[in-house]
């Protein structure tokens, strides 16, 4: 069992972003580890509602086209920003699509997104493990018919993440954290 101050470390080490061997493959086995590691996040309810879809090379500008044919017929965005939705998804050898299963009592499908939020952040710190950088991006729609279609996902789901991946090239430096505001509350 890791000590405490090994898990601060790691959690400390992880770093947001794309400075990434673009060539390098990220082993489809590895992603699956990755999402299954997602999987424990607790989930109040029980009800599972993570979706995952691995996106690699000719599927990462899919996924782009996608989106971008659902921003064009929505009016979002404009063209500079549709040219870059396109081709977006190639700047990493894998884009990871983390959907979230919705739930009809409001509690419940909030929980759903904070499970989901949680299994993301499970995501990252493997990512970290494994050596592999990452990046958390929003999806431009999080509700894109063509997209969530294509991740092989239901039509009410809804997308909580792109997450980057790829073997970096390069580090960057933690920015400043404030410290934590805690209140101590007894007898």
């Amino acid at each position: 069992m890791p000590s405490l101050d090994d898990f601060a470390e790691l959690v400390r080490s992880r770093r947001t972003h794309m400075l990434v061997d673009r060539e390098r493959d990220v082993p489809s086995d590895l992603i699956d580890k990755l999402c299954e590691l997602g999987t424990w996040a607790p989930n109040h309810k029980k009800t599972w509602p993570w979706k995952f879809a691995s996106f690699t090379g000719e599927g990462r500008n899919r996924l782009g086209e996608a989106l971008v044919d659902d921003m064009r017929e929505r009016g979002v965005g404009d063209q500079a920003k549709h040219l870059k939705t396109m081709t977006k998804y190639a700047r990493t050898p894998v884009s990871l699509v983390v959907g979230c299963a919705p739930h009809e009592h409001p509690t419940f499908h909030d929980e759903n997104r904070d499970a989901v939020s949680a299994a993301i952040q499970n995501i990252l710190l493997g990512a970290t493990a494994a050596g592999l950088a990452s990046f958390w991006s929003t999806a431009p729609l999080i509700d894109s018919r063509r997209a969530l279609e294509l991740c092989g996902f239901e039509p009410d789901d809804r997308i909580l993440a792109i997450i980057y991946l790829g073997w970096p090239t390069a580090t960057v430096d933690a920015p400043q954290r404030p410290p934590a505001n805690i209140i101590h509350i007894s007898d």
